[in-house]
């Protein structure tokens, strides 16, 4: 990482590059999955362009995730890893840390919202973390978090506005365009911001033509707010489905890399996230959680500029609750259940 020149947000902390993508690829690429990259033409036919989507719901710890906290906690010193780690997460960072830190052979605390997916809360539990849970509408993560770092020495692994996360995060973009090089645009979901900064990095430098848009619940739309008035914007804790998706102001350092790479952030109401969910689950056979199909979303509802002809989809995570998947509409009665 070398350190930028302050941006129009005011930001003037470590900018992160394609080499370190590349980097951190290196250094994660043992430790996770490459997942593979699903094509339909029934998707296709509806959204009105080619889609190519990253199956991140395929991934290890079920998310993207795991592709930023392994590659932090893999550059830890000795002494780093012997205080342990704690993140606070709705749930698929939570996972990704108790995974990674497992495998560190180091102890990590996950500050977790107490409404979260219980399939999320059990994993986490399950992977040998310690859970402290909170009241999202009452309480800060953060406060907690940096509270118990404080208290035991721990080092807070942050979800998302940190150079090593988001370079983590970057290298689901290279495999993507290694898999599809010519892609016109690259369209991802928008919590924190991680995910799309590390790709949009890696995508602009592998190819620098490609259009970046971003995609987010009509409910927390804060990306949206915040781009058009050209400051972070924070908003109320947002009554989402997409669980992974209420973090309520953009990071600082994803805001400013963001600004730089990002055309647009496109919005999708609950009932289309929910109607894509079954189309993915119908026709490709994904399982796909709310938050990681909103960028599906958006290009099967046709939010996109229409002169795109291909578009990479990440999907970003497929930690679904029962519950939810009870919600799922019935899309389509006539197909024949087949992977088209």
């Amino acid at each position: 990482m070398r350190e930028g020149s302050r941006s129009a947000s005011g930001y003037n902390g470590p900018v992160v590059t394609f080499e370190d993508i590349r980097q951190a690829h290196a250094r994660i690429r043992d430790r996770i999955r490459r997942t593979p990259v699903e094509h339909s033409r029934s998707f296709d036919e509806r959204a009105g362009l080619h889609c190519y989507f990253k199956c991140e719901n395929l991934q290890r710890g079920g998310a993207f995730k795991i592709r930023g906290a392994t590659n932090f906690i893999l550059q830890l010193d000795a002494g780093q890893l012997r205080r342990g780690v704690v993140a606070y997460s709705s749930g698929n960072h939570a996972q990704a840390v108790a995974l990674a830190a497992r495998e560190a052979g180091t102890q990590a605390t996950l500050v977790m919202p107490a409404d979260a997916p219980r399939s999320k809360l059990e994993a986490t539990r399950a992977r040998g973390a310690r859970i402290v849970t909170y009241d999202r509408q009452r309480e800060s993560r953060e406060a907690i978090g940096e509270a118990i770092a404080r208290e035991t020495g721990a080092t807070l692994v942050p979800p998302f506005d940190h150079p090593w996360i988001i370079a983590g995060q970057g290298t689901a973009a290279v495999e993507l365009l290694e898999d599809v090089p010519e892609l016109d645009a690259l369209i991802a979901p928008l919590g924190g911001g991680g995910l799309l900064s590390g790709c949009a990095i890696a995508a602009k430098a592998l190819r620098p033509q490609i259009r970046v848009f971003g995609a987010e619940p009509e409910r927390a739309s804060d990306w949206y707010l915040s781009l058009a008035q050209g400051r972070r914007v924070r908003i109320s804790p947002p009554d989402t489905i997409a669980d992974g998706l209420r973090a309520p102001q953009p990071g600082e350092l994803t805001f400013s890399l963001l600004r730089e790479h990002l055309e647009a952030v496109l919005l999708v109401s609950e009932e289309e996230i929910l109607e894509t969910m079954s189309f993915l689950l119908m026709r490709l056979k994904l399982l796909v959680e709310p938050s990681g199909a909103v960028a599906a979303a958006a290009a099967l509802f046709r939010k996109l500029p229409p002169e795109l002809r291909s578009v990479g989809v990440i999907l970003s995570g497929g930690n679904v609750d029962f519950d939810v998947i009870r919600m799922l509409p019935d899309t389509d009665r006539r197909q024949d259940g087949k992977m088209d």
